[in-house]
């Protein structure tokens, strides 16, 4: 099924159309079409309450003023990158030092709702999962659209459904086997809603600009824009408002088209400057040196920043990839957040947010209770609690989790150093001094990396991969829950130790043939089933760990071939 919707001059008045609108006459010689969007793809059961002529003639108003700026900021990613593989490190901006130096300014903090943050739980936002979350305890849902999330089409709609459904009181759930999932919670958390990156295409929905050409929507638009039209009257009339998490940022300039987004959608649809409030995922080692700035350009909209610690290991990865064994990293789970160039990048972290009055947030802790094995449960929880005491300790003002029967351990953390305090944002942490060397120490991580560590590596990869493409973006896997993220690391150490020619702790020079010797194990321990996607999930572990171009994210590709 094929829609287009005109661009009106007021969103009221869009107007379905079954044809492209004819091309408008301009001044001189070229002619133009309005901006409009098109539905590529079949409309599911209910999609039309979300994909409205309303809506969509929003979305393509987004598009039509921003799409070309994002265009040339992911431009200047590219350069970015290039740079850095010719040996230009990331450095605090000269050109940006007054933003730095200048204690007097300050970011909008916190929204209604956004006081108390100490314990947030992350997922997607399919009818289960939305209703464990919704009835978990945790002060905040990051409903998440992005890494936990596998962007296919039903996912992307469906999702959207779910949070229109639980701000209208109608968010249920029958599960399969008869089992009925309903929000029983008398006080349910604060939703934060996470779109996906600047990096994303939303291959569904075609944006046709002035000029008549057809280019895939921007996944971040598409997400921000559907949820915030539907919804953001409606939070405000709960007694919260349209929050939400910005993920993959890599400058100030990024922050900065975030912020000109949610001026125009204010705008838009009639609400304060200044209602909306985001929480900027610090998730690239790019941002890690411009945290100030990016607060600043945020400021009038800004409620925090987050140490998005798995990501923020895969950009490092990433960045440093073909720089010499300087920058090779050891098995992943020697990479903790307390190395010493993670510790630098949190301390800095809480350190800026709190000298601008902003929430800072902790990482996610990815344990899942096995309520078939004491022992592991047992494990998980005191490293939970000790992360999170840590954390804590260190100035955080909340922190995340990945699944409910972490909510009470996380928070009796917080709870012992906050009492009854909503946050800890007056603790200014001004003994803290970060340089760029301590950011980019590596080299004292220590560690080794092993056969087990590639195998590990490899393993958790193809079952994540596989479950991402059967449209599951957070999975189980070893009593852990992962991601995107997760995965990303994964695949980028098996890229950068293979090429690198890396030996291991057993003395095996990690080469094609010793992968895909340990990739053949890793296979015959995959736990086949009918349907199951892991043919496809090795081709695409091989296209983007083994091969001499190294892939920004593995889910782009994969995305175009197989969603």
């Amino acid at each position: 099924m094929t829609i287009t919707i005109e661009r009106p001059d007021a969103i009221g008045s869009a107007r379905a159309q079954t044809t492209t609108p004819e091309p408008k006459p301009a001044t001189g010689s070229f002619q133009t079409v309005q901006p409009h969007l098109e539905v590529t793809a079949p409309l599911g059961q209910r999609y039309d309450e979300i994909l409205t002529p309303e809506a969509l003639a929003f979305l393509a108003k987004l598009h039509d003023r921003f799409a070309h700026t994002r265009h040339e900021l992911l431009a200047v990613r590219l350069q970015t990158r290039v740079d850095a593989a010719n040996g230009r490190d990331p450095k605090f901006l000269p050109e940006t030092e007054w933003i730095r130096n200048d204690r007097t300014w300050r970011v909008a903090g916190a929204g209604p709702g956004l006081e108390d943050r100490r314990v947030e739980i992350t997922g997607p936002t399919d009818r289960k999962m939305a209703i464990n979350a919704l009835n978990s305890g945790a002060k905040v849902w990051l409903a998440d659209h992005e890494d936990a999330t596998s962007p296919t089409w039903a996912n992307v709609v469906e999702g959207q459904l779910s949070l229109f459904d639980f701000l209208r009181g109608e968010l249920e759930y029958t599960s399969p086997e008869g089992k009925e999932y309903r929000v029983t919670a008398t006080e349910t958390p604060t939703i934060v809603f996470r779109p996906r990156g600047w990096h994303l295409v939303e291959k569904h929905l075609k944006f046709h600009d002035r000029a008549g050409r057809a280019m895939h929507a921007s996944g971040s638009l598409v997400d921000f824009g559907l949820y915030f039209f539907h919804n953001a009257k409606a939070l405000i009339e709960a007694g919260r408002g349209p929050y939400f998490y910005l993920p993959k940022l890599e400058s100030h300039r990024e922050a900065k088209l975030w912020n000109d987004i949610f001026t125009f959608a204010e705008e838009e649809i009639g609400i304060p400057h200044g209602t909306i409030r985001a929480t900027v995922l610090i998730e690239t080692i790019q941002a890690a040196f411009q945290m100030d700035e990016i607060l600043y350009e945020l400021r009038d909209h800004c409620a925090g920043l987050n140490a998005g610690r798995w990501d923020y290991i895969f950009s490092i990865v990433k960045t440093f990839r073909s720089r010499g064994r300087r920058w090779v990293m050891p098995d992943r789970k020697s990479i903790t957040m307390t190395v010493p160039f993670m510790r630098a990048y949190t301390e800095l972290l809480v350190s800026t947010c709190h000298q601008r009055g902003a929430h800072a947030i902790g990482g996610m802790s990815a344990f899942i209770p096995n309520r078939r094995d004491p022992e592991v449960t047992e494990r998980a929880l005191a490293a939970v609690s000790a992360d999170k005491r840590r954390e804590a300790g260190d100035g955080f003002d909340g922190t995340w989790v990945a699944h409910p029967d972490l909510i009470p351990t996380a928070r009796a953390e917080f709870d012992a150093v906050l009492g009854d305090r909503p946050n800890q944002v007056d603790r200014l942490r001004e003994d803290v001094r970060v340089t760029a060397a301590q950011l980019l120490d590596i080299p004292s991580i220590g560690g080794e990396v092993t056969e087990a560590g590639v195998y590990d590596n490899v393993s958790i990869c193809i079952r994540y991969i596989e479950s991402w493409l059967r449209g599951t973006g957070a999975a189980a896997i070893d009593n852990l829950m992962e991601d995107a993220a997760t995965a990303e690391i994964s695949r980028s150490q098996v890229w950068q130790w293979l090429h690198d020619n890396t030996v291991t702790a057993e003395g095996t020079r990690i080469d094609q043939t010793s992968i895909v010797r340990i990739m053949a194990a890793a296979v015959a321990d995959l736990p086949r089933f009918e349907g199951d996607r892991f043919d496809d999930a090795i081709s695409v572990f091989r296209s983007v760990a083994l091969e001499p171009e190294f892939p920004t994210f593995l889910t782009v590709g994969a995305y175009a071939r197989f969603l």
